[in-house]
């Protein structure tokens, strides 16, 4: 009797030990984040300006014009994952606790740019445009990308890939608002044309409060 009260205790140890090592089901590890984009819907964004923004393979993406994907929701502390794709010749980026949803630029908002070829690197992919430079700016042409913000008070901290770009710079002009994603304007060309054709795809957006 003895013996199988010591085999029963040590079958309920080695039990309650892998159950303590099995894996956190996806939603407790994912606690907090809800999806904004999941390539499937644009239920949650309202399009301003002249982007040609469509669903295609998973994907949204828009490849002229110039104007925004802006987010029903305002958020004030929070953090962004994103996954996005341009090629040589798009000028994007993620605007944070945009002011205004009806016109969204760098001084109503916060710019995370996504623009490799932008004429002053030091506002480049990677930076937030006027508030914290890139050095050296990341490339993100022509792959899949990942872009995590942090936006906590004033305080501001971006992730491309897994290498910060922006480690903790403060600003305090904007303490929350909606988010957009931008298909925006490139370089002019010998003739002094603009570009607004660059290719610009976005395959998921997250968003967890803080």
């Amino acid at each position: 009797m003895k013996r199988l009260s010591t085999i029963a205790v040590g079958l309920l140890l080695v039990a309650c030990t892998g159950l303590w090592h099995l894996p956190q089901a996806s939603g407790q590890a994912d606690a907090g984040w809800v999806t904004l984009f999941d390539g499937s819907s644009l239920d949650n964004w309202s399009p301003i300006g002249d982007a040609n923004w469509k669903l295609a393979d998973g994907v949204v993406v828009a490849d002229k014009g110039n104007g925004f994907l802006v987010s029903k929701n305002s958020y004030t502390d929070f953090q962004i994952r994103a996954e996005f794709w341009v090629d040589d010749d798009a000028n994007s980026g993620i605007f944070i606790r945009c002011t205004d949803p009806a016109k969204i630029n760098a001084e109503n908002a916060y710019e995370v740019n996504i623009w490799d070829d932008r004429p002053a690197k030091d506002y480049a992919t990677g930076a937030i445009v006027n508030i914290a430079k890139v050095d050296p700016m990341p490339k993100s042409v022509g792959k899949w990308n990942v872009y995590e913000i942090i936006a906590k008070g004033g305080t501001f901290t971006v992730v491309l890939n897994g290498q910060k770009t922006v480690d903790g710079a403060n600003d305090a002009k904007h303490a929350g608002g909606r988010i957009a994603l931008q298909h925006g304007l490139g370089n002019k060309d010998a003739a002094g044309v603009v570009n607004d054709k660059g290719v610009v795809k976005f395959r998921k957006v997250e968003v967890k409060k803080l």
